[in-house]
């Protein structure tokens, strides 16, 4: 006897780490640049240069590249300063193989820039990185049994989703910004913020569809002296596909995507002004794809004949709960300084932390922070440029019917629009529409047969057991069960007493021949 299997490809996470990494380092300012009076606003970005497994360790080496402006002391015009705090940090996963499947996410808790003196510069931030090693594995599932013997089988539908497609690849977003009529030409970038927004990726026959926007902020010294600062804010669409052979547009996507590159410069037009700006930044994906499916796994075996022997036990599957992309509407307000007197909001910027998920009834209710930076122009010859910073709490249920505490729940926050407006009295109105893309996973320990083979009968057992029985059915009994017990087929036991279905009541008498009589 032969079982007939199916392999059932899923990702099982073998390991998952959390470790922080401290960073606090001073920096001298340029000699090109002039004393630094009072900050105005800071910024950062992690760059992952290296990540490999080595032996039950994982070697993460990185970067946390960041950019602070200022006011200059002597000039009052608006400067900056850019540089990088590099770290190279050794974490323990157990289990952990060198062909699995390592996923490096990072965020940044807290920076702070302080000035310690006009040249000098102290950078402190805490880095958490979250290490997860996935192992790409099969499960087993007997489907059918190939045996010399006449055998009646019984088996169970399992709604499953399997990992079909498993890969990593980037996307590159390349494009030329022109200045409008009525900018100067640039003399130097100051500032540069290039962030990803309402982005999509969507399966399709051969291919990866990806489209969205890349959200610029740049803010500029003009060439001419007496002419104010500048900046620029525009929204670069984008859209495109990345070949991936075996893609079908039923599949379920499950993609993280990050920003490993971003690039702003300042280039000469065709005139050899300085008038455009060259965009470039690299999106790496993480793709996962599942594919839905129902198994029609073996649940027991039997034979008139002989007996079967099974061995037993569990494969580890997973079904998906639901998928979808929550979008959430939050209006919230920022109290500014009493003193400051605004005369107009250059840019806001922000990002979405999540700080906890729990499974309700019906949903995931999520809580986290919009941390939010809004640049301004006060009406303060001395230091007109000015920034506030705020975290706004939120609260949201993402709707997730048939979710259980024990399912498995990923949720990718991002943020689709960002606006800060002006109401009066010290106060602005931040508005915002955070994306909450969401897939739930149920993991199931699924009852199955691993191995079977046939022993001879118990000729002792099989004489004293008379050739025509008469039966009545009792709770629970199934036909299936009956026919198991006395050796019967289901078919048999079916025609002899001119059954339509399977289905049997408490009290219902039958009558059953003993296969074995019939040989």
């Amino acid at each position: 006897m032969e079982l007939i299997k199916k392999n059932i490809h899923r990702n099982r996470q073998k390991g998952r780490v959390v470790s922080q990494v401290t960073l606090d380092d001073d920096f001298i300012v340029p000699d090109t640049k002039e004393d630094m009076d009072a900050l105005i606003l800071d910024g950062n970005n992690v760059e992952i240069g290296e990540s490999r497994i080595m032996g039950s360790r994982c070697v993460v080496k990185g970067q946390l590249a960041f950019r602070v402006l200022y006011h200059a002391q002597k000039s009052r015009m608006v400067d900056n300063v850019e540089g990088a705090i590099a770290f190279d940090e050794t974490i323990n996963v157990n289990d952990m193989a060198e062909d699995d499947d390592l996923q490096v996410d990072w965020e940044v808790e807290d920076m702070t820039a302080t000035m310690i003196n006009s040249r000098k510069l102290n950078i402190k931030a805490v880095v958490t990185l979250t290490v997860t090693a996935w192992q790409l594995c099969d499960e087993e599932v007997s489907v059918d049994v190939d045996a010399s013997q006449e055998v009646e089988t019984a088996s169970q539908y399992i709604e499953t989703a399997e990992i079909a497609v498993q890969t990593r690849d980037t996307y590159r977003v390349k494009e030329e910004v022109e200045l409008s009529s009525s900018k100067p030409n640039i003399a130097e970038i100051l500032w540069q913020s290039l962030e990803p927004r309402g982005i999509e990726c969507r399966p399709l026959d051969g291919k990866l569809s990806i489209h969205g926007e890349m959200e610029l902020f740049c803010i500029y010294r003009a060439q001419e002296e007496h002419i104010p600062l500048q900046w620029v804010e525009r929204s670069i669409p984008f859209s495109g596909a990345l070949e991936l052979p075996d893609c079908t547009d039923e599949m379920i996507p499950d993609i993280d995507i990050r920003p490993v590159h971003r690039e702003v410069e300042a280039k000469a037009d065709y005139d050899g002004e300085t008038r455009l700006l060259a965009v470039e930044a690299v999106l790496e994906l993480s793709i996962r794809l599942y594919e839905e499916g129902r198994v029609e796994a073996l649940s027991d075996i039997y034979c008139p004949e002989a007996d079967v022997v099974l061995e037993t036990g569990t494969a580890e599957l997973e079904r998906l709960v639901t998928r979808n992309a929550s979008k959430y509407k939050m209006t919230d307000k920022l109290i500014l300084d009493g003193a400051d007197k605004i005369l107009q909001i250059c840019h806001a910027d922000g990002s979405v932390k999540l700080d906890s998920m729990e499974a309700v009834e019906n949903g995931l209710a999520v809580e986290g922070t919009l941390c939010v930076d809004v640049l301004y122009v006060a009406a303060d010859d001395e230091s007109p440029v000015r920034s506030i910073r705020g975290m706004l709490p939120f609260s949201y249920t993402i709707e997730a019917g048939g979710i259980k505490p024990e399912c498995t729940c990923r949720v990718r926050p991002g943020l689709e629009q960002l606006g800060a407006m002006l109401l009066g009295n010290g106060e602005l109105e931040i508005k915002a529409v955070i994306v909450l893309d969401c897939l739930v996973m149920e993991q199931m320990a699924v009852p199955a047969i691993l191995s079977a083979w046939v022993e001879p009968l118990d000729d002792q057992k099989l004489a004293e057991m008379p050739g025509i029985i008469g039966y009545v059915a009792q709770p629970g009994d199934t036909l299936w069960k009956i026919a198991k017990k006395f050796y019967a087929s289901v078919e048999s036991i079916r025609e002899i007493n001119d059954l339509g279905t399977d289905e049997v009541s408490p009290g219902h008498r039958l009558l059953i021949v003993k296969q074995t009589e019939k040989l």
